[in-house]
């Protein structure tokens, strides 16, 4: 979704458009930063939600705030900011913003592949959902992430004009697509094959092993942690729709929509997870229960 909007701010004649929206998406950029950094706090803090999945969740609040924090910096360069006119500082600018939009997308393919070791190959290969596979899994996506973006700062396709952000203009087209492809579709469709496969291999899996009053156990938690993954993905390619609606039809609006849908979605998918996981959601209500009650 992040990365149409790329091509977006390019065809975007001058800044006033984001005059009216920038502050609308900073609003949710913030709003999603404190949730972002509530989860990862209580997480970090409370013995009993040390788990590997949690670790993962940890991952995508960092990655979040990154990610919201960069838009916000972004905006403000762009509209307050005006006197740094430097290429080299537009470029780099350029690389962190590319930068926290893979880490984004990809916390969601770890998330995926760790749900692949463990809802189909945990039984066969142990190692795979052990702790140090998962950190490891961890530093690789980092080493990605801060690979990819590269062409942003080692090219000059990145270079300062007034009125716009610091992404890949349109006419630079090769590099257009690489970021395009990098950081956006390839996770995202990597991810929707993986959840599709699990959901297969379940269901089939279910049906062969039916009689077996555990395997129908795991079974369901298993479609139950799939689900939940799945509808906060589901979130996160909502919030690029305002973005390719308005590349296939250039109506305004949906430019407007689309600055302001893409840190929404990040808040509204932050909200949607605490609301889904039991664990989480639970812990939030008992911390909150134990201060009102407090004289």
């Amino acid at each position: 979704m992040n990365t149409t909007l790329m091509a977006m701010t390019n065809i975007s004649d001058s800044s006033t458009d984001y005059k009216l929206v920038a502050p609308m998406a900073i609003s949710f950029a913030l709003i999603s930063m404190v949730i972002s950094s509530a989860i990862l706090i209580l997480i970090i803090s409370t013995k009993k939600l040390h788990s590997l999945k949690n670790m993962l969740v940890c991952n995508m609040c960092v990655s979040s705030i990154l990610f919201c924090a960069t838009q916000c910096n972004n905006y403000i360069y762009l509209l307050f900011i005006k006197w740094d006119i430097s290429d080299i500082a537009c470029r780099w600018r350029g690389y962190f913003a590319y930068v926290s939009i893979s880490a984004f997308t990809y916390s969601y393919l770890l998330q995926a592949i760790s749900r692949l070791f463990f809802s189909l190959l945990s039984t066969r290969y142990r190692r795979l959902i052990s702790f140090e596979t998962h950190v490891v899994l961890i530093l690789v996506k980092w080493m990605i992430v801060l690979l990819l973006p590269l062409p942003a700062v080692v090219t000059k396709d990145i270079y300062f004009r007034p009125g716009f952000l610091c992404w890949v203009p349109m006419k630079s087209f090769l590099h257009a697509i690489y970021t395009l492809f990098a950081y956006s579709l390839i996770p995202t469709i990597s991810v929707a094959i993986i959840y599709i496969t699990i959901y297969v291999r379940i269901r089939r899996g279910g049906k062969s092993a039916c009689i077996r009053q555990n395997s129908s156990r795991r079974q369901n938690r298993d479609l139950k942690v799939l689900r939940n993954m799945m509808i906060l993905f589901s979130i996160y390619i909502l919030g690029g729709v305002p973005s390719a609606l308005y590349f296939l039809t250039m109506i305004n609006l949906f430019f407007y929509m689309s600055h302001v849908c893409i840190t929404l979605s990040v808040a509204i998918e932050k909200v949607a997870f605490i609301l889904l996981d039991r664990e989480i959601r639970n812990t939030f209500k008992n911390l909150f229960c134990h201060s009102t009650s407090q004289p």
